[in-house]
């Protein structure tokens, strides 16, 4: 049965190696979770200042 599955995938194009290619790559470039602590403060707070008074 193993054959046939084995068969079929690989008329159909899509063989184990491929499968764990793609599950190895979702596990590499998936999104981790986002950090929306950072968001909760305008951004107008979070930006440095481009601009330096040179006080002196």
């Amino acid at each position: 049965m193993k054959r046939f599955q084995k068969w079929f995938e690989q008329i159909a194009g899509v063989s184990q190696d491929e499968i764990e290619r793609l599950a190895r790559a979702r596990e590499i470039f998936a999104p981790g979770g986002i950090d929306v602590s950072s968001l909760k403060k305008p951004a107008c707070w979070r930006r440095k200042a481009r601009i330096q008074s040179r006080c002196a």
